[in-house]
């Protein structure tokens, strides 16, 4: 059993990693038709003890689209021809997102616009107005 570090208070088993291998799609030639060189990593999220609840729930915001309805993160890569570059490469987006989940985001503070802001809003929109008001037909006075 070895532990992926993700933090210094945070590792997770790499039991928890289930990597299935599949034949990459695209142009290869004769070796690739027999390869499965294509990594499928599925990371059980909804049921890890490694990770924090407050973690699980911004991972699972981050995932989107790669998390199923079970809970499992699903990431796959075939960018490279080498089963093992691909493992690798899938294994560190993982490990990134995870740590990209563990950052706090940090409460916005309501702030109000200046005086002066205010102000140069309105004088802009009157000048705005003037040019549109002005574009109308001509007054028959």
């Amino acid at each position: 059993m070895v532990t992926v570090p993700i933090t210094r208070s945070i590792a997770i088993d790499s039991d928890e990693m289930v990597e299935s291998f599949t034949r990459s799609s695209g142009p290869g030639g004769q070796h690739v038709n027999t390869t499965d060189s294509a990594v499928m990593l599925r990371f059980d999220l909804a049921n890890s003890p490694s990770l924090p609840e407050a973690v699980k729930h911004r991972l699972a915001v981050l995932a989107g689209s790669r998390l199923t309805r079970e809970g499992v993160v699903v990431l796959r890569s075939e960018g490279s021809r080498s089963q093992l570059l691909n493992r690798q490469e899938v294994r560190d987006r993982l490990v990134e997102m995870i740590r990209e989940a563990t950052v706090v985001p940090k409460k916005r503070k309501p702030t109000r616009p200046t005086k002066g802001s205010q102000t140069r809003r309105m004088e802009g929109k009157a000048i705005r107005g003037a040019v549109k008001r002005d574009r109308g037909r001509p007054s028959h006075d």
